[in-house]
């Protein structure tokens, strides 16, 4: 397997492997009417408005098991997530918001971050970039994602990031486990997220990424 670079042709099986473990890094499949909606509200922004920070795990022949997205600078990237990705799909996806949180379907769960999408943890301020990383099971447990995520913080880095920070649901053990043994620090949490962080040395000092 090898890491390269986005390409616009991948963004259908990247969606497809942002559903296949979208259940806490579980197999989503067949939870949601729409197959490609978790793919619009968790990927989709960084492929449309970050490509340059979209990193692919191939398994050979240009077949995707994995990705790794970010964004350099949180707020400008919410920022530019209202002007352009977040208004077509609110006109697609109805705000659920008459429907009480518990009885709402994982479709309508989706649709409530596109028209409100969570603000990132007060903790972040140092930490101004973050980050999303997903493999599918054949990658896991073979070192792939730890190289996935040097080479996204090392490019963080290299574009003078500070830091960076990521969210991970409770549920989801194995990244839990995953981002604390690379020494990722836990910032804060609720009951739904676990946000952690690291700082980013400059490019080419020791001790960077």
């Amino acid at each position: 397997m090898k890491i390269r670079s986005y390409r616009s042709g991948d963004q259908p099986t990247l969606y497809e492997i942002c559903l296949r473990t979208g259940d806490s890094g579980r197999d989503a499949t067949g939870q949601y009417a729409d197959p490609r909606l978790l793919g619009q509200v968790y990927l989709g922004p960084y492929l449309a408005l970050a490509p340059e920070l979209a990193l692919v795990l191939d398994r050979g022949e240009g077949t995707p098991v994995g990705y790794a997205v970010g964004a350099r600078d949180s707020a400008e990237f919410a920022a530019r997530c209202e002007a352009d990705w977040w208004p077509p799909l609110r006109r697609r996806y109805p705000d659920p918001v008459a429907v009480p949180p518990a009885e709402r379907t994982p479709d309508q769960r989706a649709a409530a971050l596109i028209h409100r999408p969570p603000a990132p943890p007060a903790a972040a301020g140092r930490y101004p970039s973050h980050l999303h990383i997903d493999l599918l099971p054949e990658a896991q447990g073979q070192g792939h994602g730890r190289a996935l995520l040097h080479r996204l913080l090392a490019a963080l880095a290299a574009a003078g990031s500070p830091g960076v920070h990521l969210g991970v649901d409770p549920a989801n053990q194995g990244a839990v486990g995953f981002y604390r043994r690379l020494g990722l620090t836990e910032i804060g949490r609720s009951p739904w997220v676990i946000y952690f962080a690291t700082e980013l040395p400059p490019a080419g000092q020791p001790g960077g990424w």
